[in-house]
């Protein structure tokens, strides 16, 4: 079976890969998930997020956003001993500010999903590259999200990580044209 090169032999990341990169996401709760999470990966592999992946979820509440919004000093100073997860002071406050823009794009938007699918609109974006090469790190459209994500108060969102989110959440379709998950549906 022939794949994107990136998930090489790894099983986390052949499964992640296979079940779960690049399928449409339109649950709010996965696509805040998924975003405080390439937050998270920034300056790290994706790999180690994969695989601390269960213990962001226990740590941050089933990344429910209204909790994490309302986390205090005293849950940041846990968060900071918690071993189970990346123990990085600014990354875990901006998941705090992140959850609280989060609801506030809800309210003003209706849903997260309604919000950030606009930036494709509302339609899932098929990419046809051939190779690694031809993928890019942005595009117009994650710079256009990352502005307004910033502006709307959210951190931890620059362009990159603004693409790779919308590789991971189905906005685009960067599976190459030869991976057997390129002409598979979308959802």
């Amino acid at each position: 079976m022939v794949r994107c090169p990136w998930c090489g032999n790894d099983p986390d990341y052949i499964r992640y890969h296979d079940e779960e990169w690049g399928k449409e996401q339109h649950s709010d709760q996965a696509l805040f998930e998924l975003l405080l999470l390439e937050g998270f990966q920034a300056g790290l592999s994706w790999l180690t997020i994969l695989r601390k992946r269960e213990n962001f979820r226990q740590a941050f509440d089933q990344f429910n956003p209204e909790a994490i919004a309302a986390y205090d000093q005293s849950k940041i100073k846990g968060l900071m001993n918690n071993e189970g997860i990346v123990r990085n002071r600014l990354k875990i406050q901006s998941a705090i500010v992140n959850a609280q823009a989060f609801l506030k794009v809800q309210e003003s938007f209706g849903s997260f999903d309604a919000y950030i699918w606009s930036f494709v609109g509302h339609t899932q974006q098929k990419n046809h590259f051939s190779s690694p090469s031809e993928v890019p790190a942005r595009t117009a459209e994650s710079d256009a999200m990352s502005r307004d994500l910033k502006k709307r108060g959210f951190k931890f969102c620059g362009t990159t990580i603004c693409y790779a989110f919308m590789q991971a959440s189905g906005m685009v379709n960067d599976h190459l044209t030869t991976c057997f998950r390129y002409g598979l549906p979308k959802a």
